[in-house]
């Protein structure tokens, strides 16, 4: 079977220019190549032909107008349920799971690389699901324990808070003040008596 007919898991192929929906039938879709590298993230292009070539000029079949792709870098050759990359001669190199290679097959989930630009192989069969991965390490502070994590904290009042220290500088304050302030009196007494001569 070639990937220029339409799989169906019921067993039957059709020609695609003839597929019609059956029901309870599954069809898979056409290998498609999609590119990851920046500027072209996200584009596909589906492997219709038995044939397809990929490189910077206008006459490929799957042209990627980057400085370091060839002209004419490489072909894709479907060859039953494989596709068979076959390097052109390019500059840069065509390379399949960052191993050059000259010719090779890629396989599905396979990163094919020209020059600069990456993208993957894919094809119609739905992938596991992800699971979702934290970009950053939630940082955990000494000292506590998972369980209270779990739980809502609160806050003891019993022991010093920040109020006892306000108001022990207050006291600190006042005593000051009085201290002074006697001195003050003392020294008005002795100089109204007359006490004090320089």
């Amino acid at each position: 079977m070639s990937w220029g007919l339409l799989r169906l898991v019921c067993g039957f192929s059709v020609d695609l220019t003839q597929a019609k929906p059956i029901l309870g039938c599954v069809a898979s879709l056409m290998p498609r190549l999609v590119l990851l590298s920046e500027g072209y993230t996200g584009r596909t292009y589906e492997l219709k032909t038995e044939r397809t070539t990929i490189g910077r000029l206008e006459d490929n079949t799957f042209q990627i107008p980057d400085g370091s792709v060839s002209g004419h870098h490489c072909e894709l050759i479907l060859q039953g349920n494989e596709v068979l990359v076959r390097d052109l001669h390019s500059t840069n190199g065509t390379f399949i799971n960052g191993e050059r290679i000259t010719e090779g097959v890629l396989k599905p989930g396979q990163i094919l690389r020209l020059g600069l630009i990456e993208m993957r192989l894919e094809t119609g069969e739905p992938a596991a699901p992800k699971r979702q991965v934290l970009e950053k390490t939630i940082v955990i502070p000494q000292g506590v324990k998972i369980t209270e994590l779990e739980r809502p904290r609160t806050t003891s009042l019993e022991g010093k808070t920040g109020f006892e220290k306000k108001s022990n500088r207050g006291r600190l304050f006042i005593i000051a003040a009085a201290v002074v302030g006697l001195i003050l009196v003392v020294l008005l007494i002795i100089v109204a008596a007359g006490g004090f001569k320089p």
